[in-house]
């Protein structure tokens, strides 16, 4: 009878257990792909990479040690990139090399490798090939180590988006992806036949978010939502990563934008501190979120109609234009990357947002533009049964439609509100990317389903 203990512990080292300084001088193993090999001739400098960065493997002919068996200038010249090995060597200090330190090689084992030659130059430091090129071979060019820089920067912003609510009371929920109804309406809503019933793709995990307030007082949710928008824009994706949260027993929609500016400012310090190597790698500076200036929705056009010259055309919603006019204003006038932008029409607004009590035209709800780009959508929502009902009526909704979220409200509900971010556009904005591919591991859009 044979019984499974636990994590096995591997002989293999990492770079954070070198980084220590510990094995200087020690012989170790390194698991890793090839990288890339670069003949020197009697010199062979082998770059293992690993999940957590690359390390400079060298082999010299000339001060081989005998202990190193078979080994030779052969074996290590015939190595192919993208090959899975098991290194041993010596561990010494090398100023010029990653990290500080490289390996003497005396040891290799392959464990496999690959069938072709490589598509993309993965091992450049910058690829030099195009977008579709980078989704096309997407497999491969994540393996580059820019492209995986964005990846872990992106990770710090969950990371930080989850233990952020988690210290401030919130508890992680996970919600229906499969719906009978979009929360949003509309026609932008992927269908499918769900065992002979109409059924959705969920655009937002609005109505359940909302039902778990009645449970838990303040949920969260990091999950992918569904838009069929047949928009092909550098800032759409048809289905993109939500950082959502709700909260109840509020007092003011402030309170959402507080908290959202709350949760920036400490994933701004965790990126700082934990993910510094990816930031100067992709020459990333990050914002200051220190304070977040907010202004209203009308008085933002105002504002930019006035310094720019652009004339008001659309009274209910902002365009991408004004959305960059915005941030631009913002920047120039208070320094500041980030604006929250209040009280959007109700017209613009979903059904369930609560109204200005001192101007019914207007929300009590918010978007939250990050270098001209609208990163957040959120605001207070209506808790009342018999509001919600006059609400719908007057947007000739049937309330048999949506009886189960319905529910909520007429067994009682505090007032909450929450809020919506795209993780994409903000890795994009933050990453200073200009299309919101880029920031997608597997974009999903208009005319990609593949890889």
């Amino acid at each position: 009878m044979e019984f499974i203990n636990g994590v096995k512990q591997k002989e293999d080292i990492s770079i954070s257990q070198l980084l220590t300084g510990a094995y200087i001088g020690q012989t170790v193993k390194l698991r890793g792909a090839v990288h890339n090999v670069r003949d020197m001739g009697d010199v062979v400098f082998v770059i293992l990479r690993k999940s957590e960065g690359l390390v400079q493997c060298v082999f010299e002919a000339h001060t081989a040690d005998p202990a190193a068996g078979s080994l030779s200038l052969s074996d290590i010249r015939s190595l192919k990139e993208e090959s899975a090995v098991e290194v041993t060597g010596r561990i010494a200090a090398e100023g010029r090399a990653p990290y500080g330190f490289e390996l003497r090689l005396s040891g290799l084992e392959i464990l496999s490798e690959p069938a072709e030659i490589l598509p993309l130059a993965i091992n450049k430091f910058k690829m030099h090939t195009s977008l579709e090129a980078k989704l096309a071979l997407r497999p491969i060019s994540l393996r580059n180590v820019r492209e995986r820089a964005k990846f872990k920067i992106q990770e710090g912003i969950v990371r930080g988006f989850r233990d952020f609510l988690m210290s401030q009371g919130f508890t992680e929920v996970h919600t229906p992806k499969i719906v009978s109804r979009g929360a949003e309406g509309g026609s932008n809503v992927f269908k499918l036949d769900y065992f002979n019933k109409k059924a959705e793709m969920g655009q937002s995990p609005q109505f359940y978010k909302q039902t778990m307030v009645g449970v838990y007082d303040r949920v969260f949710e990091v999950a992918p939502v569904f838009r069929a928008e047949k928009h092909n824009t550098t800032r759409h994706l048809n289905e993109y990563v939500s950082l959502d949260f709700e909260m109840g027993y509020i007092d003011s929609f402030e309170e959402i934008m507080a908290m959202e500016t709350g949760f920036l400012q400490y994933t701004m310090e965790l990126l700082a501190k934990d993910y510094q190597k990816e930031l100067d790698l992709l020459d990333v500076k990050l914002p200051d979120v220190s304070r977040i200036p907010a202004v209203r929705f009308d008085k933002a056009k105002e504002l930019v109609a006035e310094k720019y010259d652009r004339r008001i055309r659309n009274p209910f919603d902002l365009e991408p234009e004004e959305e960059l006019l915005i941030g631009r204003y913002f920047e120039e006038e208070y320094g500041s990357d980030f604006v929250f932008v209040t009280h959007y029409p109700s017209k613009k607004r979903p059904f369930y947002a609560m109204d200005d009590p001192e101007d019914a035209r207007f929300t009590l709800s918010f978007d939250l533009l990050f270098r001209g780009l609208e990163v957040t959508t959120g605001g207070q929502r209506i808790h009342d049964y018999q509001e919600i009902l006059k609400k719908m009526e007057k947007r000739g909704m049937d309330p048999a439609d949506i009886e189960s979220y319905l529910m909520i409200f007429k067994y009682g509900m505090p007032p909450h509100g929450g809020l919506g971010i795209g993780l994409e556009r903000l890795t994009m904005r933050l990453l200073g990317e200009q299309n919101v591919r880029e920031a997608s591991l597997f974009p999903r859009d208009v005319t990609r389903l593949e890889p």
